[in-house]
């Protein structure tokens, strides 16, 4: 594949934060050392909360599962560990939800762990042969594997694989692109297994039925798309590279620019007849259906300049945010904020005991000459955040609405069709908290149904 001549696609709109991947995007993924305790959270996704399945004190094997599926839109859980469960607990996420935890003390004998783990999660023979697959079977595993978007969204990947003759598949897309800045764990994935990517893309649209798979990559990621490109060889499977920028990896932008597809407001890629599965997901996928290893671990960045050794670790879902830190040399006596994914669409955390979860794509440690404090003035009207938009929604509307309360206005300017990307915010002269503000309008109006 001749690599300089491939097109850039890209959406309108948008914006071009520092990329800030210099960190870590050079540190080839490690295996954190197994912790010694876990606390696995039982809501994880987008949907109902898992129901614990096992009781306290009991022998657990890394993979078993331990609590199931709390309704269709949910995801069962696994042990990350090999140990003995203790009797639940209850903790904050970042995100601000009281959810309930599953602690696992880890034995002093781990099946898998080190080399043996890194060997499972990205090395080893991916070839697949889907004559053998039966399509229909596919969703099932997912969801027996608790798999959910890796991106960050965590929505459970087993609704989007199954078949529905009234609304057929056209299209799959990879998203490769990881465009929120410092983050580099889905980089190194296609660095180091692009294998088990195509292997589960392949089986994702086996699953759903699409004619198409395309992967998408961003182009400061050159290196990956000839890394996808090599172990594509021959086979009938599209790569398109897009304009770096953000949120070029939101579902809805990512649709637009590399089909040209605009999603309905408040729909679903699935209402034009396609599917967005992130590169991680669709690794998680093949290790499911290839190796029978359910969703234990993920891949987290750490990074920034607040970190003192930036990494890119495969970490047992549970471990706390301190072990992962402490691992990578600590913090620095400079620091101002540590945030649960990146600096776009993350969270700022204090407690460094919550746990990682399959949404955590990274931790992010900022100084104090990272962050920027300027006081909130009025708006000024500018529309800066209109033109920023990726969504073409009205974020100062919404923003008014949320802060008076009028839930006829949120319904009408379409606040839950905001994906939380902070364009807005970014781009506003006032330092307007449009984001949090927004999520506050998703409450009311949630509440105003109930």
């Amino acid at each position: 594949m001749q690599l300089k001549n491939l097109p850039r696609f890209t959406f309108k709109k948008g914006i071009h934060p520092p990329e800030c991947k210099s960190f870590s995007e050079h540190q080839a993924i490690e295996v954190l050392p197994t912790p010694d305790i876990v606390r696995i959270p039982l809501l994880q996704h987008i949907g109902a909360p898992s129901k614990v399945s096992i009781k306290p004190r009991a022998e657990v094997a890394v993979g078993d599962k331990i609590a199931d599926s709390g309704g269709f839109i949910s995801a069962p859980v696994h042990a990350s560990v090999s140990g003995k469960t203790a009797r639940e607990g209850v903790i904050t996420l970042p995100n601000g939800r009281r959810v309930t935890t599953v602690p696992i003390k880890a034995s002093e004998e781990q099946p898998l762990e080190g080399d043996t783990l890194k060997e499972a999660f990205l090395g080893g023979d991916w070839s697949i042969n889907l004559d053998e697959i039966d399509p229909t079977s596919l969703s099932t595993a997912c969801s027996e594997a608790g798999i959910v978007g890796m991106g960050g969204a965590a929505f459970p990947t087993h609704v989007k694989l199954m078949r529905n003759e009234e609304r057929p598949v056209t299209d799959l897309l990879i998203n490769g692109c990881e465009c929120e800045p410092f983050l580099t764990a889905d980089h190194r994935l296609m660095l180091e297994s692009p294998a088990s990517i195509l292997a589960g893309a392949k089986l994702a649209a086996h699953a759903t039925g699409a004619e198409n798979i395309t992967i998408c990559i961003e182009e400061n990621k050159m290196d990956a798309v000839q890394a996808l490109a090599d172990a594509i060889g021959d086979e009938n499977i599209q790569i398109k590279v897009m304009l770096s920028k953000y949120p070029q990896g939101g579902e809805k932008s990512l649709v637009m620019a590399a089909l040209g597809k605009a999603v309905p407001t408040g729909g679903l890629p699935l209402d034009v007849g396609v599917v967005v599965m992130n590169v991680g997901t669709a690794s998680s996928l093949a290790r499911m259906v290839l190796r029978q290893m359910p969703l234990t671990h993920r891949i987290v960045t750490v990074t920034g300049a607040g970190i003192e050794n930036p990494k890119n670790l495969i970490v047992p879902i549970g471990t706390p945010f301190q072990t992962v830190i402490d691992y990578c040399g600590g913090i620095k006596d400079n620091v101002s904020r540590i945030i649960a994914g990146g600096p776009m669409m993350g969270f700022s955390v204090t407690d460094l005991e919550i746990p990682v979860t399959k949404g955590t794509s990274g931790i992010t440690v900022l100084t104090h000459d990272d962050i920027k404090q300027a006081n909130t003035t009025a708006c000024v009207r500018c529309g800066m955040c209109v033109d920023t938009c990726p969504l073409d929604l009205v974020p100062t509307k919404l923003a008014l609405a949320a802060r008076h309360k009028s839930i006829d206005t949120l319904k009408q300017y379409s606040v839950d069709a905001c994906m939380e990307c902070g364009c807005c915010a970014y781009q506003c002269p006032a330092n307007i908290p449009l984001v949090q503000l927004i999520r506050t309008g998703k409450i009311l109006k949630k509440m105003s149904n109930n």
